[in-house]
């Protein structure tokens, strides 16, 4: 797996993912460099999809 890529800064993308799935919360958001694995794996895990497609949702944002 590639790094995730995002347009714009992260705390911009934090914010939509959570207004769109109002479950989340900053600690499942919680993204350090070099974690994307690990971020992935909380949001599959709380939402339910596989990787990839938190992957491209993540990066289309």
């Amino acid at each position: 797996m590639t790094k995730l890529q995002f347009k714009g800064s992260w705390n911009e993308a934090k914010g939509k993912l959570k207004q769109k799935y109002g479950q989340l919360t900053d600690d499942d958001l919680a993204f350090a460099k070099g974690k994307d694995d690990e971020l992935l794996g909380r949001l599959q895990k709380k939402l339910g999809k596989s990787k990839e497609e938190l992957r491209i949702e993540i990066e289309s944002l």
